[in-house]
């Protein structure tokens, strides 16, 4: 039985000088592929270990085998993934504003997006604070033939890369987790292949199933990251209806348990956000609106967003929807979208929130999405820091220890 609660975070954290060195010299071809390696395992070494000395209970490489284009990059979680699947390509043809999807769903282009139309000053203000052009800075190939995983080499490094760093601290694979795209968000390219959006999300799910299967067979849970299932949201116009955006959203969560065939349920986590980007997020969807999809997943939990001053009022959607059996919450209780590290009081009285509702038993504490690419290093490890010691306090006040 738990007498304490657990933590871990979302996946990705800060990169260093000498590996975002490192990624930029693969681009150019000036490093060999021995010295990156040394430097990728080195620097895995590194932040496994500290994850484990500051008592981070469920840890990962920091998801440093996806090359970040640089220390502040919202779109490494997703890009990483182009070269791991065959049938994409360049083409010399821009992304359309908008493009159709069944269900008259309308996707629009980053700057179209419904919150950056609200506050479009802000957003094209590079002193605001709030990210200005398209996340990334790289341009994004097109679905042109028949999708299949081709990455068995890269997520084997990223599995043993792990393995190796996590012997060297003694910290088993049992409590250690790798993310990996989910096959919604794999599949939001520019489709100039598939007739059908059906076609396309299951070709997704049965290309991504080897990825994660690879990193199950590790030993390790696969963290499935799903920003498609609300951060999509945003990006529809017309506004959907309710019940229209669950149906788009649904046939998402169709394609992850397609992915997740031959897959113990305990061993995957869904990913939920709102997007990284430190804009107002005034037309996020709501976490009620699209919770009981999510919870079709076959998951054994699922992270969302319970710290960003946007959701932090959604632990309330626990009283209301009912947790399956054998599902834990991963809430974020510190938040990715601001430099304000959160006093160890707050996290451990977020935390309790969550656990007066649905059970301690139930409760992993987590962070609201990735501090790696987001924030300063310092700020980064600090919320991690208040993260551990608010876990602290909230255990002694249920188990009194």
């Amino acid at each position: 039985m738990a007498d304490k609660i657990r933590t871990t975070h979302v996946g990705s954290l800060p990169r260093t000088p000498e590996l975002l060195e490192a990624y930029a010299r693969t681009t150019d071809g000036s490093i060999e592929k021995a010295e990156f390696n040394d430097i990728l395992q080195s620097s895995v070494d590194d932040v496994v270990r500290r994850q484990h000395e500051l008592g981070i209970d469920i840890i990962n490489d920091g998801e440093y085998g996806h090359l970040s284009s640089g220390a502040i990059d919202f779109g490494a979680w997703w890009s990483y993934i182009f070269p791991r699947l065959a049938g994409l390509e360049l083409v010399d043809e821009e992304e359309p504003a908008v493009r159709s999807t069944p269900g008259n769903i309308q996707l629009t282009s980053f700057p179209d997006r419904r919150d950056w139309t609200l506050f479009r000053d802000a957003y094209q203000d590079p002193e605001s604070g709030v990210l200005g052009g398209k996340p990334g800075g790289f341009a994004h190939p097109a679905i042109t033939g028949e999708l299949s995983y081709v990455g068995q080499d890269a997520v084997a490094a990223d599995v043993n890369g792990l393995t190796a760093a996590l012997d060297k601290v003694s910290h088993s694979t049992d409590d250690a987790f790798v993310a990996a795209v989910s096959p919604g968000s794999g599949a939001r390219l520019l489709n100039k292949f598939y007739d059908s959006e059906d076609e396309l999300l299951d070709a997704a799910a049965r290309a991504l199933n080897e990825e994660y299967r690879a990193i199950t067979d590790a030993g390790f849970t696969v963290q499935i990251d799903a920003p498609d299932l609300a951060e999509a949201w945003d990006q529809i116009n017309p506004e959907p209806s309710i019940a229209d955006y669950q149906a788009w959203i649904g046939k998402r969560i169709d394609a992850i348990n397609t992915a997740l065939d031959g897959i113990p349920r305990d061993k995957a986590r869904l990913h939920i956000c709102w997007g990284s980007w430190h804009g107002p997020h005034t037309t996020d969807v709501p976490f009620g609106a699209i919770v009981d999809e999510c919870l079709r997943a076959n998951v054994g939990g699922l992270t969302f967003e319970g710290a960003s001053p946007r959701h932090a009022h959604e632990w309330r959607v626990w009283s209301e929807h009912q947790l399956p059996g054998n599902t834990l919450i991963y809430p974020g209780v510190v938040c990715h979208s601001t430099n304000v590290v959160e006093h160890p009081r707050l996290v451990a009285d977020r935390i309790l929130q969550f656990t007066d509702i649905v059970g301690p038993e139930n409760v992993i504490a987590s962070t609201d999405c990735g501090l790696g690419g987001r924030l300063h290093p310092q700020i980064a490890w600090a919320k991690l820091e208040s993260l551990v010691e608010g876990a602290a306090l909230a255990s002694r006040e249920i188990y009194g220890r």
